[in-house]
Parts: C-alpha cells; sequence; structure tokens
C-alpha cells in the first residue's frame, strides 16, 4: 500500500468496518472469508463483540454443511475497542446510520486515524458521498460501496464515485469487490444511486393503485408475480422490509430530488407507519404474520365461459393469448389490432388508455386486457371494463383468457392497469437515469436485476416492448391524470421519435 489513497487493496490487506449491525456484520463477513484480516468497531457496548460471535457461527455452520470452504484457523476476525485500533487498516467501510451528520463526524475523526492512503468507504444507501466527503482533508479518497441486504448472499454492490472521489479509489474498490465475488456496477452520486432511485415506481404504482381501490392488495401483488415475472409483489416486499424503511428512502429521495413527484411518498403508507403496521417484524403490515395468520387471497374472477369463436381485426396484440385458449379465430375486416367478442365488445391489450375513454371513442364496450413478461409462460392476468360494459361481455372476456390458462383478475379501470403502468414507470425511471449519467445503460440493467430480482433490466424491457409503445403508455398516464409523476423522460421521447434503442 503506498501513502496515495487508492492504492491496490490487497488479497491480505488489513480491512476495518465501522458499524456491527446487520449490514456491517455481513460486509465483515464478506471480508473476513475471503481472507482479509477484519477489525470490527461498534460504539455501542457489546455490539461488536456479539456480531463478531455471530459471524464466527454464521461461517461454521456453513463449513459444517459443505457450503464453504476456509481454513476456520485462518479467519482473522477481531473487535476494534476504539477508532485508534484501525490505523493498520488499508480499507475502512462504514455502515452506521443513515444521518449524514453522523457519517461526516465519524469519517473526521476517522482521518485522523488511519493513514493517508487508507480508502474511507461509505456503505450509505441514500446519502450522497459528495456531501459525506466535503469536510475531509483528503476528500478525494471516500467512495460509496454500497451493499445490499444480506451482503455475504446478495451479488450487486453498487460503487458510487463523488464528485471529489479519484477515479484510482473508486478503481481500488471495484477490484476488492470483485475479488470478493461481486458483480460491481458504477454510479454517481445522486439521490438512490441506481437501485434505490428506478425502484421507487415499483412500490409507487402499487400504492396508488391501492389509494384508489382498484384493487386489494394480494390482488396486485398476484398479477406482478404472475403476469410480470417479479419474484415477489410490492406489497409482500414492503411488509419483508418494513414500511418505515421503505417510506423513509422514498421520502429521502424525493426530498433530495426536489419534491419532483415521480418520487412522492404514499399517504397510505405514511399512515401505515403511523399505525406501526410496519410488517413482518411487527406482526401487521398489509398482510397479517404470526402463528395461524394465512395470507389472503387475491381476487379472481370465477371460472366463465369461454365464446366459440372470435374476431380478429388487423394482427392483434393478443393473439399469442388467443392461440393457447383454442378459440376459433375468425379474420375481420377492420384495421387496429382489437379482438371483437361475439357481443360486439372490443378486448384490446393495454396501452394506457383506461376501457371507458376507448368505449367513449369507439361507441362499443371495451374491456382492456394488461401487459405480462412473457404470454406464453404468464399465468394470470389483470383485466379492466369500460363503464356500463354489458356483464355478458365481461363473461365473455374472462372466460377466454380463462381458456387460455390464465387467473382472471378484475380490477377497476385505471389507466395502464398493473404491469404495463408498473413497468412503463420502471423503463421511463431507467432511461432518465442513463440520461443524466448516473450509470451506463448496461449497468442500470443489471443493477435492478441483481439488486431487485427483477426478471428483466427495465431498459432492455422496455425495448422488448418497443420506446414507442412505453411513451404512448406514459403518455396516455400524464393526459388522464393530468400529473407530472408520470412525464416522460425526454430521452424517452427522443429515442421514440428516432427509431433508437434504449440499451
Amino acid at each position: 500500500m503506498n501513502d496515495e489513497p487508492g492504492g491496490l487493496i490487497g488479497r491480505s490487506a488489513p480491512i476495518a468496518v465501522i458499524g456491527a449491525g446487520t449490514m456491517g456484520a455481513g460486509i465483515a463477513q464478506v471480508a473476513a472469508v475471503a481472507g482479509h484480516p477484519v477489525l470490527v468497531y461498534d460504539a455501542a457496548e457489546g455490539t461488536a463483540e456479539r456480531a463478531v460471535s455471530t459471524v464466527r457461527q454464521r461461517i461454521a455452520g456453513l463449513l459444517a454443511r459443505g457450503r464453504l470452504e476456509l481454513d476456520p484457523s485462518g479467519l482473522r476476525l477481531d473487535v476494534a475497542s476504539g477508532l485508534d485500533e484501525l490505523a493498520p487498516a488499508h480499507c475502512v467501510i462504514e455502515a452506521v446510520a443513515e444521518d449524514l451528520a453522523i457519517k461526516q463526524a465519524l469519517f473526521a475523526d476517522l482521518e485522523k486515524v488511519v493513514t493517508p492512503g487508507c480508502v474511507l468507504a461509505t456503505n450509505t444507501s441514500s446519502l450522497s458521498p459528495t456531501a459525506i466527503a466535503a469536510g475531509l482533508s483528503y476528500p478525494g479518497r471516500l467512495v460509496g460501496l454500497h451493499f445490499f441486504n444480506p451482503a455475504p448472499l446478495m451479488r450487486l454492490v453498487e460503487v458510487v464515485s463523488g464528485l471529489a472521489t479519484r477515479p484510482e479509489v473508486a478503481a481500488a474498490v471495484t477490484e476488492l469487490a470483485q475479488a470478493w465475488g461481486k458483480q460491481v456496477v458504477q454510479a454517481a452520486a445522486t439521490p438512490g444511486f441506481i437501485v434505490n432511485r428506478v425502484a421507487r415506481p415499483y412500490y409507487a404504482e402499487a400504492l396508488r393503485l391501492a389509494e384508489e381501490h382498484a384493487a386489494e392488495p394480494a390482488t396486485i401483488d398476484a398479477v406482478l408475480t404472475q403476469a410480470g415475472g417479479f419474484r415477489m409483489g410490492p406489497f409482500a416486499l414492503m411488509d419483508l422490509v418494513g414500511q418505515d424503511v421503505n417510506e423513509a428512502v422514498t421520502r429521502s429521495v424525493w426530498t433530495a430530488f426536489g419534491y419532483d413527484p415521480r418520487f412522492a411518498p404514499s399517504l397510505l403508507q405514511r399512515a401505515m407507519v403511523e399505525a406501526g403496521w410496519l410488517g413482518r417484524k411487527s406482526g401487521r403490515g398489509w398482510y397479517h404474520y404470526g402463528e395461524g395468520a394465512a395470507p389472503p387471497s387475491p381476487d379472481a374472477a370465477p371460472g366463465r365461459p369461454a365464446p366459440a369463436q372470435v374476431i380478429e381485426h388487423g394482427v392483434s396484440p393478443l393473439r399469442t393469448l388467443l392461440g393457447r385458449s383454442q378459440a376459433k379465430i375468425r379474420a375481420g375486416t377492420d384495421p387496429g389490432g382489437v379482438v371483437e367478442l361475439p357481443s360486439g365488445a372490443r378486448l384490446v391489450r393495454c396501452e394506457g388508455r383506461p376501457a371507458t375513454a376507448l368505449a367513449a371513442e369507439w361507441g362499443v364496450p371495451v374491456v382492456v386486457v394488461d401487459r405480462t413478461l412473457d404470454d406464453t409462460a404468464a399465468t394470470g392476468i389483470a383485466a379492466a371494463a369500460s363503464d356500463g360494459c354489458p356483464t355478458a361481455a365481461v363473461d365473455e372476456a374472462v372466460g377466454l383468457l380463462q381458456a387460455a390458462g390464465l387467473t382472471v383478475y378484475l380490477i377497476d379501470d385505471v389507466p395502464g392497469l398493473v404491469v404495463t403502468r408498473t413497468v412503463a414507470m420502471l423503463v421511463n425511471g431507467a432511461v432518465e437515469a442513463r440520461h443524466k449519467r448516473v450509470a451506463s445503460a448496461a449497468d442500470i440493467d443489471t443493477a435492478m436485476r441483481l439488486g431487485t430480482n427483477y426478471p428483466l433490466g427495465p431498459l432492455a424491457w422496455g425495448q422488448s416492448w418497443g420506446p414507442a409503445t412505453v411513451l404512448a403508455v406514459l403518455d396516455a398516464m400524464h393526459a388522464w391524470y393530468g400529473d407530472d409523476r408520470y412525464r416522460p423522460s425526454a430521452l424517452l421521447r427522443r429515442i421514440a421519435v428516432a427509431g433508437g434503442s434504449l440499451k
């Protein structure tokens, strides 16, 4: 290690972790398993000792189950009783409370202890490394090194460069994290970085649907998992993370962006926090937890007979689903890519506009069908009927979709339905992050797949729909609501007009 910050942090270089909570302990485990001497410090008495003991037990359990190959006699994981004992560290990773003043004071004290060549890394998930480093004598040595919870299992690490961060410092922690088996993405020091910025609509759109009583949380979760291919629905995920934690991150990003409507927090979620219904940790959130608690059932439509035949006017985006239904399809003469049901009602794929608006324009009842990740594999789908749509027409649409092997969820007639609006907003956020050069397109998609377990990166997803389709959905929602929350990114509009690629 040289005297300049950012020198190569070798495999045997001492690593220090400050903050021995869940995240700090996880980072310490990753570093120790990789072969580094690790010192753990926490200002709260006994916390570091408990964390080190827990990590040692966890490693022993992994060894006993054959899930880790390591000579336990070589494990160098110790407790530091004060900051002064961290002087030998080549890299110090901070994982304390998300409070700017606390972090600034900690690093100012730490700078008096470590060598000028020591790299200072903050695991902050929402604060700017630029602001954290502002009072340091060597601000160029501080960099964001954002792990995801649980750190030993989650592959993604965001390396976040502040305005003063020296390129060799970012390179050093990138090499370090890669040596620990992590997939590293590079991000600029903007609010939320990549994942916590781009992911906001996954929660926000679900909360808005609930606020509008378009569907119950269990139904929204079912649609996003069965049709959208997401591993966990947003309400279940909010309960897992904690309503207080999720709401605080949303509020932090919203505030940092000058109260941009795109990031506005939900009054409904604020009420959950105020009620103490925080999710799994409190025994109650959107769902109930604990002994005897049963998850609520989504509101699926009852079985209906499928129509024997339908008329397809033009090439319908629903053709794959029609093929799954085995219904006889007659070719119609009208343009437009819609499906005509026996009652004369129209069945269309969602492009943002509500069914009621389409029915008023066309003069016939309309049922709008949500989008899916993959029409060949989806197991459930959302649909909405126009106001005044005859029951017989709704039953025909439901029966046709059920014959395609889909569980059908009838929701209120809201623009963008569930999957369509959620994915369009995720794509818009990702495009805006690319536009502002928060990260490269490849790193944005990688971060969202690994950091949130999305089935596709949002830019790849938007490209598969087509930029013009995503733009049309957002424009329709923006016009219907009159809310700048749905304003499309200028880059998305440019790409759609030019026929370019989101990736």
